[in-house]
């Protein structure tokens, strides 16, 4: 691997023109796939094995115009009655111009014989039911803008009107790339800091973005064969950026290092590629790994949503080792430092480094603590779904919450659907449905049943469950389980009628159900494979499993973030959200994979510095310094980078996104700040020479993975043992250590 990296960044620097002809030539053949081929992301959402799978599956195949969810109109009076002077015509007014849109296959009237049910028992609340011939996801934005736009015909005179339901969300997207710009901006002027160059700045900006370009169109194309959700460019885009910016900014710094070193630009792009390259390809393995370990929970949408972020970060991976060293030799006269000593170790960082190493036990107890403090919330993690209640206020969809609420009882913005599959024609199967219904009227915490509707076909049904509790109340989901494990059984034995509970609230618990049952086996994967590459990049034992163990310490501290914000509500106003915000169940395993990952990326940047050091001769203490010395500067310009791309999705109206971007950020600032700073050069200094150790046995059974490419010249063993010699000689200072260093 270090020879063909070698190879391919000397060729690609050397003959750069003809090297970017191929890469456009490459990238543009892929983009014209990805128009031809490529698919369309979409919302589909399944969790095999389920009750409430089986449900949908059953209301798709039977009564496909029930299985999509369109919108729902409120009318709300500030004072008196719906009914009350002209109102009633304009209700009628705006659901009959709602009828003439295109898609929408029907629209009831909240004060027509049809619409019995609709009106609230004090006339103050009245709601419409809009269907579509599609799912809303295949809804066009500008129809869906329609939709808002006919029924605010009907505001005037004390009505108000909102709406809410998946069509209302495809209107309110927010279309502008707030949180990739926030990103992009931040990166411009960290990496202008950190470089001290414009065209440094510009290299690395350009070439994270061509290779996030190129890993999009990938995603594109993979939706052309398979399903993949409409959630994952987003998160594909907010790894990719990051990923891709911190990657490019490792390499460059290690390029322009080797050309202030008066190296030509070819043999600093091969030494870039053969050391910060490997180290590059080695931690976007480990995050493709970590992030397609999601397979393992059985839940197709979570598992491609994994799958599909990992072909990004592969992507801008690869992109990293062979476009950016032609983008070097194009660059060339621009990127070769004008002043050297800014390239060499930072004394700063040599002396915190000094302090940390001098009294190790002090350092790593703190940080430690510090975890320990940030994790404490992570103890009170309440799973569930939010929905629009928790909506920013004043918005329509959580107006059109809290109307119905009030109108209708907190549990009608998230009822039950009960689904029957039934023997024959339907007609024997009467006495059960009327029975089971009645069974239902009378079960603890149920508000309110409808009848049962009918498919077309009589084959199937439909019941309607109103709980008395909010759906995220946790004794909706106690009636769910009661439903499901006495109601329903009893009240259909012996009937031939199979019914099974669906709706959101049925849906999130099976999802919790299903993820907590293949977590174990989540975890033991991701971790495990990510322990048998550390151990065959480092050739150590102590240092993947020690890397490991604070890995998910730090995770602990991001989920202690989320709790504090979303659930505790400390913040949450500033990002739009009102009130408690439970956690979706896939979020922390969709974290836990991609921090776990994003968290080695900074391991193997750091460590693979200090192995690098401490083969050249320096002693245990003495490769700790040095190497954070030459590299702390990129990672924290790195961590500084990636935070400011997560938490810049925080602007994201999704709210899954904004908890996404605020862990996301939280971990890679506790990450690098707390774990590589402090931790992980305390832990190293107390490990001494045992950080290096690996049984003979083990020796011989991991493949080897080097990441020291500065021996690729081939050091002899020999002269390396005897450098080895000098590791018990005394620290320099950190100006001595600084000028020491720059020599090697």
């Amino acid at each position: 691997m270090i020879t063909l990296l070698d190879r391919i960044a000397r060729y690609a620097a050397g003959h750069w023109r003809r090297s970017l002809a191929i890469a456009a030539v490459l990238v543009a053949a892929l983009g014209a796939l990805a128009g031809t081929v490529g698919g369309q992301f979409t919302d589909e959402f399944s969790v095999p094995g389920t009750d409430s799978q089986r449900a949908l599956d059953l209301l798709e195949d039977r009564f496909p115009a029930a299985a999509n969810e369109g919108a729902t109109v409120v009318f709300h009076a500030d004072e008196g009655s719906v009914t009350d002077g002209e109102r009633s015509q304009a209700i009628a007014g705006a659901t009959r111009e709602i009828s003439r849109l295109d898609d929408v296959t029907s629209v009831t009237d909240p004060l027509s014989k049809r619409g019995a049910g609709q009106v609230s028992e004090d006339g103050s609340v009245a709601f419409a039911t809009v269907q579509y011939d599609r799912p809303a996801a295949e809804v066009d934005p500008d129809d869906a803008e329609q939709l808002l736009t006919a029924a605010e015909s009907a505001e005037g005179g004390g009505l108000e009107v909102a709406a809410s339901g998946p069509v209302v969300d495809v209107a309110e997207q927010q279309l502008a790339p707030v949180g990739e710009l926030i990103g992009i901006a931040v990166a411009v002027i960290v990496l202008t800091l950190a470089f001290g160059s414009v065209s440094a700045m510009l290299l690395t900006l350009i070439s994270a973005l061509i290779a996030l370009a190129g890993g999009m169109m990938l995603l594109t194309l993979g939706a052309g064969v398979t399903t993949i959700p409409e959630v994952t460019p987003t998160l594909a885009v907010m790894l990719g950026l990051g990923a891709g910016i911190d990657y490019a900014l490792l390499i460059v710094g290690r390029y322009r290092e080797h050309l202030a070193a008066g190296e030509s630009v070819p043999d600093s792009a091969a030494a870039a590629g053969r050391t910060a390259g490997v180290s590059v390809l080695a931690a976007g393995a480990i995050v493709a790994v970590a992030i397609s370990g999601l397979l393992a929970t059985g839940i197709p949408f979570v598992g491609r949503m994994g799958l599909a972020s990992a072909v990004v970060v592969a992507g801008v991976a690869v992109g990293a080792v062979t476009l950016l060293p032609a983008l070097m030799g194009a660059f060339a006269k621009r990127l070769r430092p004008r002043r050297a000593a800014g390239l060499g170790p930072s004394a700063a960082f040599a002396r915190w480094d000094q302090r940390v190493t001098r009294r190790p036990w002090i350092a790593l107890v703190a940080g430690i603590a510090a975890l320990a403090v940030l994790a404490a919330p992570f103890t009170d993690l309440r799973l569930g779904q939010p929905d629009d209640g928790n909506d920013r206020a004043g918005s329509t969809t959580r107006v059109a919450y809290d109307e119905l609420s009030d109108g209708f009882g907190p549990g009608f913005n998230g009822t039950l659907t009960l689904a029957a599959a039934l023997p024959g024609d339907g007609d024997d199967s009467s006495a059960a449905l009327a029975r089971l219904t009645d069974e239902l009227g009378r079960t603890d915490g149920v508000a309110a049943v409808s009848e049962p509707t009918l498919s077309p076909g009589g084959d199937a049904a439909t019941i309607t469950v109103t709980p008395t509790t909010a759906p995220q109340d946790e004794r909706t989901s106690e009636l769910v389980d009661a439903l499901r494990d006495e109601v329903v059984p009893t009240a259909t034995a012996g009937s031939g009628v199979e019914t099974y509970v669906g709706g959101n609230t049925a849906i999130q618990d099976d999802m919790a159900g299903k993820i907590a049952d293949r977590l174990p086996l989540f975890i033991v994967a991701v971790v495990g494979l990510s322990l048998l590459f550390l151990m065959a990049v480092f050739r150590s034992v102590w240092v993947p499993v020690v890397s490991a163990a604070f890995n998910l310490l730090s995770i602990a501290a991001a989920y202690g973030v989320v709790v504090a914000i979303f659930q505790w509500g400390w913040g949450a106003s500033l990002l739009g959200i009102d009130g408690e915000l439970p956690i979706v169940s896939f979020i922390p395993l969709l974290m836990f994979a991609i921090l776990f990952g994003l968290s080695m990326d900074y391991n193997v940047f750091l460590v693979s510095r200090i192995r690098e050091e401490y083969m050249r001769g320096a002693g245990p203490r003495e490769s700790v310094v040095r190497g954070l010395a030459r590299v702390s500067r990129l990672i924290l310009a790195a961590g500084a980078i990636m935070t400011a791309v997560f938490l810049g999705f925080a602007t994201d109206p999704d709210v899954v996104v904004k908890v996404f971007g605020i862990g996301l950020g939280a971990a890679i600032m506790i990450d690098v700040l707390i774990v590589r700073m402090v931790v992980a050069p305390a832990v190293m200094t107390l490990l001494g020479d045992r950080a290096w150790w690996l049984p003979a046995w083990l020796d011989r059974v991991l493949p080897h993975l080097e990441l020291e490419g500065e021996r690729e010249g081939g050091e002899p063993e020999g002269e390396r043992e005897r450098e080895r010699d000098r590791r018990r000689a005394p620290l320099p200072q950190p100006a001595a250590a600084e000028a020491g260093s720059a020599t090697d």
